[in-house]
């Protein structure tokens, strides 16, 4: 599998490239502005009709069908996700049982000779669930090869399929899918386990929701709508994302990585070849490094020297570091500070059931992604008419 994260050769320089310049260039990420901004206010409204039933939302999953969609748009231009309950929940569940099943040990990486016995069901569970998405590639595939009329003018599949008919095109259309493999993972479960975690600790820090709320009373009216360009005039909102990610990075372990050389790092060596992982959760919660490491304070961002996610600050590294950086952090950074800001300016939000917010469980399942094990369900109550 030719992986845009872990691959060493040829065609990982490609898809960077092809990634780089057809996803997350700037002038990607303004055209795209636009999906964002809709997808966005779509589950505004979902959430306004949960408001008028007096029900509860279940934050994972209406974030996550945003997230789909958002990425569903950028890949294929269609929606793949539906906030009605009554629909098949497949694409999540596999998606979920994929980041949590690559996240388990498995000991044929360290006794490969029983590697064919498949002892855990690793392999077994991560095709189930991989065949779900690569049915769902091939289908837009195949459609677009069948019936020009179904392409789409500027979707990253256009692009991608344009490039493998290319005379001495280094791609072909196995790459194609497991490239879509690697963006859907990345794009849809981690923004939103970050969007879900967020607002557990919001809803565990009433103070700390009501300051944020201030804030986008200030900058966009009480009336108005949260648009991403008033993202960069919210510093309380943008701390409190660093807050989340600090305490809760969407990736606990970074991808690995390998040793090229010999190499000593503050006087252990790193052998050739040895497999390396950061543990950026560890690395968050460093008592030597945060005061009050176990405590949600977005303040903390907002004194001293600026500290940011873009892996020039070693504290803090939810996306990586270096040359291997995800390559997703910059829609990232837009997307999650978007919908979180949209949720807390649009409703005040209650605890499902009347829970303390000390009591409010916020214990973690591990995986490649980090969820929470009991998935976060709040009540929403409609503060204002926005218009």
């Amino acid at each position: 599998m030719d992986r845009l994260c872990v691959c060493t050769y040829v065609p990982h320089r490609l898809l960077r490239k092809i990634s780089a310049t057809h996803m997350f260039s700037p002038q990607c990420l303004d055209a795209t502005k636009t999906v964002r901004m809709k997808k966005v206010n779509e589950l505004v409204t979902f959430i306004s009709e949960i408001c008028e039933r007096g029900e509860s939302v279940n934050i994972a999953r209406a974030s996550f069908v945003t997230s789909l969609n958002l990425i569903s748009n950028t890949l294929f231009s269609t929606d793949l996700g539906s906030y009605d309950p009554r629909t098949s929940m497949e694409l999540q569940e596999s998606v979920v049982r994929i980041m949590e099943t690559i996240g388990k040990p498995n000991l044929a990486n360290y006794f490969p000779l029983i590697g064919f016995i498949d002892v855990q069901g690793i392999r077994k569970e991560m095709k189930v669930c991989s065949d779900v998405l690569f049915q769902v590639f091939q289908g837009f595939i195949d459609a677009r090869n069948n019936d020009k009329s179904s392409r789409s003018e500027g979707d990253l599949l256009d692009s991608l399929m344009d490039l493998v008919k290319e005379n001495g095109s280094e791609l072909n259309v196995n790459d194609i899918k497991h490239f879509l493999y690697d963006l859907f993972l990345a794009g849809t479960d981690t923004n939103s386990t970050t969007v879900e975690w967020a607002m557990a600790e919001l809803l565990r820090n009433p103070k700390t929701m009501a300051k944020a709320q201030a804030e986008m009373d200030d900058v966009v009216g009480p009336n108005g709508v949260v648009q991403e360009s008033h993202i960069s005039d919210l510093p309380y909102l943008q701390a409190l994302v660093k807050e989340t990610l600090r305490l809760h990075p969407p990736g606990p372990l970074l991808g690995p990585h390998k040793a090229e050389t010999n190499v000593e790092v503050l006087g252990f060596l790193v052998p050739k070849n040895a497999q390396v992982l950061v543990n950026a959760w560890y690395i968050g919660r460093d008592s030597s490094v945060w005061e009050n490491s176990e405590q949600f304070e977005p303040e903390r961002f907002l004194v001293g020297r600026e500290i940011d996610v873009k892996g020039r600050d070693f504290e803090l590294i939810p996306f990586g570091a270096g040359r291997r950086i995800c390559p997703g952090m910059s829609v990232a950074m837009k997307t999650v500070p978007l919908i979180l800001a949209s949720l807390l300016h649009s409703f005040q939000w209650k605890r499902q059931n009347g829970v303390f917010p000390e009591d409010l469980n916020m214990d973690e399942s591990f995986g490649v992604t980090l969820h929470k094990t009991n998935p976060l369900c709040a009540v929403p109550v409609k503060k204002r008419v926005n218009g």
